[in-house]
């Protein structure tokens, strides 16, 4: 499967950004996904993972509450929803897809656990 990442931008502190995830050339219900972010100078790291049925989802403790992942499987894509967005969630968002079932909220947040990624989209969040 392909992933390709979009709805990035330019937004200030406390607006919503909805990232979404097409994938193409296989059966989106038979993967897992996940979202990932790396902002300048930092390490990748994890956001939100969810299940091949969206039936388990995972969020990092700082998007907790304020982010929700979602999958339409009818529609092959993955949605990232982002609300009260700081200066902080400024990064580069990326996309990742596995084969791999859903397995624990530790293995999901690795990217290790994914075998295909999108390439990223820009969110910048201005204070």
């Amino acid at each position: 499967v392909q992933l390709q990442a979009s709805g990035g931008g330019l937004v200030q502190a406390g607006d919503s950004l909805r990232l979404s995830c097409a994938a193409s050339g296989g059966a989106f219900r038979n993967y897992a996904a996940g979202w990932f972010r790396q902002a300048p100078g930092k390490e990748r790291e994890f956001v939100s993972a969810i299940s091949r049925s969206g039936s388990r989802i995972s969020y990092a403790d700082s998007v907790k509450g304020r982010f929700t992942i979602s999958k339409d499987n009818a529609k092959n894509t993955l949605y990232l929803q982002m609300n009260s967005l700081n200066p902080g969630d400024t990064a580069v968002y990326s996309c990742a897809a596995t084969y791999r079932s859903y397995t624990t909220t530790a293995a999901v947040a690795r990217a290790e656990h994914y075998d295909t990624w999108g390439q990223g989209t820009q969110v910048t969040v201005s204070s």
